[in-house]
């Protein structure tokens, strides 16, 4: 095995994924915004993103960043930053949808899909998150063999997130594609798009109050 207790790190980081977060929460507010492509990309993005945490993590640059009272607070800064940017934008479309009603019944969403907004969006959000930085840091050791290369054990354990990941929001993604139609037209869009909204300014101003290590 490439990694000590693989199996044990398997059945662990399942769990955690299945976890909602920041994450999962955006595949589902993409997917409503731009259909399954969107929420694919979307979800690409962020697994993209865990092999920079395991890099940053192998090479140290974690344990740098947590000493660094000025690193931590700039990481803070721009992932909580992002992430009430995005929840502002929701928030903006349910009230914007609120004062249209007759565009709420345009078909979505082919229309607005963007790949490399979504790719952006994901792989930001997950990228300055300080608590996968903060994971990564804590989870990935228990399972590195100091006889082998920390580097590519690392890299080995964030593909397997990745595919776990994937798999797990892509289900997500067919899940909200189904759905989507319910919330596509007046009341429930404003809501859902609203409440979403909401959710993601609290996720960035819990990430602006995290309390450095």
């Amino acid at each position: 095995m490439m990694i000590d207790q693989f199996w044990t790190f398997f059945v662990a980081i399942t769990l955690l994924t299945l976890f909602p977060g920041v994450d999962s929460l955006l595949v589902v507010r993409n997917t409503s915004r731009g259909g399954w492509q969107d929420g694919i990309a979307t979800s690409t993005g962020i697994c993209c993103g865990l092999f920079v945490h395991a890099l940053v993590s192998a090479l140290g640059i974690s344990a740098l960043l947590l000493q660094s009272a000025l690193a931590f607070n700039a990481l803070k800064l721009v992932g909580g930053g992002y992430l009430i940017w995005l929840g502002s934008c929701s928030l903006w479309q349910a009230f914007k949808h609120g004062s249209s009603p007759e565009l709420t019944m345009m078909p979505v969403i082919k229309k607005t899909f963007q790949l490399q907004r979504s790719l952006r969006e994901g792989f930001v959000c997950n990228v300055f998150n300080p608590k996968t930085l903060l994971f990564y840091m804590a989870f990935l050791p228990q399972f590195i063999d100091p006889l082998r290369s920390p580097i590519l054990q690392a890299l080995f354990m964030a593909a397997i997130h990745f595919v776990i990941a994937m798999l797990y929001q892509g289900l997500l993604t067919v899940l909200v594609g189904r759905v989507k139609g319910w919330f596509q037209s007046g009341y429930l869009r404003r809501v859902s798009e609203g409440l979403v909204g909401l959710i993601l300014v609290s996720f960035g101003l819990r990430i602006f109050l995290e309390k450095r290590l």
